[in-house]
């Protein structure tokens, strides 16, 4: 449901919200609940109606159902994510709407984690993908000695984002003395990026995105560590190669790729070219890159200079219509009903490591979203 706006007349809960209660799924027969009285909302005054499974005895409300649930300034999340995907930075769009930037931060992650289960729950009804172009967005987290990738998967010939995960790297490319013995020193106080943390990540990447029956045609640069993961599928998997050094216009195989890549990088602050923007977790790099997935697949069009210009998800045949931001937030989504991906599940949990952080805030409310 939209924020402000009253449920259906005769509206009744899909299912109890607690994820230990039986009744958590889409099974309705036989729940039973009761109701439980009312409150008076304080952000509009509005009154709230609540209801008591009876088979765990649950209380909740219609709000609960609401992606608005627990916040205080409900009505800036649509405002939050508009700002995000062109190309502002946190504390830009914390004094542009007047709130706190630890509030865009928190509101941030909260997006991002709805937007991971949108993105598998939409996901579930599109076709096939048979032509898939595939490379890794190379950025960093905190410093520039914590490289990490975005490996992303983008369908070939609709822009559609299939999937992404992320990689830890170690700091590579042109270093005076000081900046490798500094390098060094690093390693040895927090220890050394996996040195195949890419060939586990396409490993991932390709158990998401190739049907389990059919062929598909693999597009990726010459990178080594794709090759392994890519093998082991056989005559499945059709590899066309592309140097990496090959000229990145519409005649590049990894066009789509490179097209993602510049998008990022334009719409979100944190991956522009000298920035002080950059993200100090790839945990958020990530939340942001969920949200930027969204927007590009349901919300924004294929060509920029058409007005009319479909939406991947159209090109696809998953909708008939672009969405906008609002349709987005419009429906909670619940963990317990939505089945992610591992990484996508350590993302959403907010486990992700940064090496050099000592505390790093992680997700385990029981309640909200």
């Amino acid at each position: 449901m939209i924020y402000l706006k009253h449920p259906p007349k005769g509206w009744q809960p899909p299912f109890c919200p607690n994820e230990k209660c039986k009744f958590h799924s889409h099974l309705k027969a036989r729940w039973g609940y009761k109701r439980y009285g009312s409150y008076i909302r304080k952000t509009d005054n509005r009154r709230i109606q609540r209801f008591k499974c009876l088979s765990c005895g649950r209380t909740f409300s219609t709000q609960t159902f609401s992606t608005t649930y627990w916040q205080k300034k409900p009505f800036i999340d649509a405002m939050i994510f508009s700002r995000l995907v062109n190309g502002m930075c946190n504390r830009q769009i914390a004094r542009d709407i007047g709130v706190d930037p630890t509030t865009i931060d928190r509101k941030i992650s909260r997006l991002g984690r709805h937007c991971l289960l949108f993105l598998t729950v939409m996901g579930q009804n599109g076709p096939t993908a048979r032509q898939i172009v595939y490379d890794g967005l190379e950025t960093f987290e905190l410093s520039q000695y914590y490289q990490f990738h975005h490996n992303i998967a983008v369908e070939k010939g609709t822009d559609f984002i299939l999937f992404f995960n992320d990689s830890e790297l170690r700091r590579k490319g042109r270093m005076t003395k000081v900046q490798k013995r500094r390098r060094a020193e690093l390693e040895e106080l927090h220890g050394r990026p996996d040195p195949r943390a890419i060939e586990k990540a396409t490993k991932e990447v390709l158990s998401e995105v190739i049907p389990p029956q059919g062929m598909v045609t693999f597009y990726t640069d010459d990178h080594p560590q794709y090759r392994k993961p890519i093998r082991r599928y056989g005559n499945r998997i059709r590899h066309e190669v592309t140097p990496g050094r090959a000229h990145r216009d519409r005649n590049n195989n990894l066009w789509e790729s490179n097209l993602t890549d510049l998008f990022i990088r334009h719409s979100g602050r944190n991956h522009a070219r000298e920035t002080i923007a950059w993200s100090k977790r790839r945990q958020s790099s990530t939340e942001h890159l969920a949200i930027f997935a969204v927007w590009r697949n349901y919300i924004l069009g294929r060509r920029q200079k058409n007005r009319r210009s479909p939406t991947p998800a159209m090109e696809r045949g998953m909708l008939d219509h672009r969405l906008r931001i609002e349709d987005v937030l419009e429906c909670r989504l619940f963990p317990g009903q939505v089945e992610l991906a591992e990484s996508w599940r350590r993302y959403y949990r907010r486990d992700v490591v940064t090496r050099a952080l000592p505390q790093e805030r992680r997700h385990r409310l029981g309640y909200a979203q």
